[in-house]
């Protein structure tokens, strides 16, 4: 199966801190799983990093790509089509980043893992983190 991982589950991943709930843990751990890192997240972690709200110990390109291969995740384009559903999604929630990450996982028929309840609003599938 395939899963697109929320920013935060992507630091909780990578930065292991075991802050994941055991079934969600469980759906990343298993090797037959397809694990998708969009470039929204890689977006919104290099943002972060350059304001100075998200302390990495390298710059978020060398550290992205690098948890990435180890922890074997699959990245995500976004696409004009992406994009473009943005539009279309009920007023919800504002970040803008959780909103590119809803419309891809909703084009791509991808389950999002988040621990963000409010994005259950949306139609999309998620996994509680």
């Amino acid at each position: 199966m395939r899963y697109l991982l929320d920013t935060h589950v992507f630091i909780w991943l990578v930065s292991m801190t075991g802050r994941l709930r055991p079934p969600a843990q469980a759906l990343i751990s298993d090797p037959a799983n397809t694990l998708y890192v969009s470039a929204a997240t890689a977006w919104e972690m290099s943002i972060k990093y350059g304001k100075g709200k998200l302390t990495l110990p390298v710059p978020p390109e060398l550290y992205i790509p690098s948890r990435m291969a180890l922890h074997s995740l699959s990245p995500l384009a976004i696409e004009h089509r992406h994009a473009t559903a943005v539009a279309h999604l009920p007023h919800h929630h504002g970040d803008p980043f959780d909103r590119l990450l809803i419309a891809q996982a909703i084009i791509e028929d991808i389950p999002l893992i988040t621990a963000d309840t409010s994005l259950e609003r949306y139609p999309v599938r998620t996994i509680p983190a």
